[in-house]
Parts: structure tokens; C-alpha cells; sequence
């Protein structure tokens, strides 16, 4: 009997971010966006640099929305960001913890694409078609 097809159940996209600073053009940070039909709500940023990398998770439709007006509470904001020195658009990521605040810029080219292929493996409004429920309540009584 011949081998079913695999179905991909997860999208990586690699992205280039610039750290804002007070002076200059900004740091590079090289960082990948991950999505999983298993978590089907949450986005797992990874920004890569230092001694570790850095792991942030937030919700798809943040960023979604962040891609049209300003998007987000508390430590995770996301909006439309103007004035571009090469004329690309960006996309700002505003990341604040005990420890700090982060302003990323990113092509919003690559941010279009990682949910064009987020949303082909898991259509927006189909989440819940997604979740292991019984693995999530067992989980939670663990």
C-alpha cells in the first residue's frame, strides 16, 4: 500500500527585524514566526540573538489586525508603521516586559506571507476545529 501524503500541520517563516533605537538605523534581529495547527490561536515569535534566544507567544488575530490600525493589550501591541527610510512597509511590534521594552520594525511583505500560509492551514473562524480537547483538559487537572 503506498505511503499517505504528509500533511504539513505547522508554518516557520524566517523574518528580519530592526530593533528601534534612539539613533540610527536600528539593530538587526533575526527572528522566525511559528504557527501550528496544534495551538491554533497563538503565534510563536523567536527572535534570535545573544547568549539564548527569546521566545514570545501571542495571538494570530493580533497580528492580523495590527496589520491595519493599532492592535493589542498589555505586553504585546502591534500596528501599521509609517515613514520608512527605503519606502517598504513596516509593521511595528511593540514587546514590554519587567525586564523592558522592545519597538521591532517589519517588512509587512513578510508578515502578509506567514499568515497567508498560517491561515491556509488553519482558516481563521476554524480554530476550534483544531483543538485536542481532551489533551488540553488533561493537561489542566495535571
Amino acid at each position: 500500500m503506498p505511503a499517505l501524503p504528509h500533511r504539513k500541520t505547522e508554518v516557520d517563516v524566517d523574518v528580519s527585524l530592526r530593533l528601534r533605537t534612539s539613533t540610527g538605523p536600528g539593530l538587526p534581529v533575526p527572528a522566525s514566526l511559528h504557527y501550528g495547527a496544534d495551538d491554533p490561536y497563538a503565534i510563536h515569535a523567536v527572535f534570535r540573538g545573544g547568549d539564548a534566544d527569546v521566545e514570545w507567544v501571542f495571538a494570530r488575530d493580533l497580528l492580523r489586525e495590527g496589520l491595519v490600525g493599532p492592535a493589542g493589550d498589555g505586553d504585546v501591541h502591534v500596528r501599521p508603521c509609517s515613514g520608512s527610510a527605503d519606502g517598504r512597509r513596516r509593521v511595528l511590534l511593540r514587546l514590554s516586559s519587567p525586564d523592558g521594552n522592545a519597538e521591532l520594525e517589519a517588512d509587512e511583505a513578510d508578515v502578509r506571507r506567514f499568515l497567508r500560509r498560517a491561515d491556509a492551514l488553519v482558516p481563521p473562524g476554524r480554530e476550534t476545529r483544531h483543538l485536542d480537547l481532551d489533551d488540553l483538559v488533561a493537561r489542566l487537572v495535571s
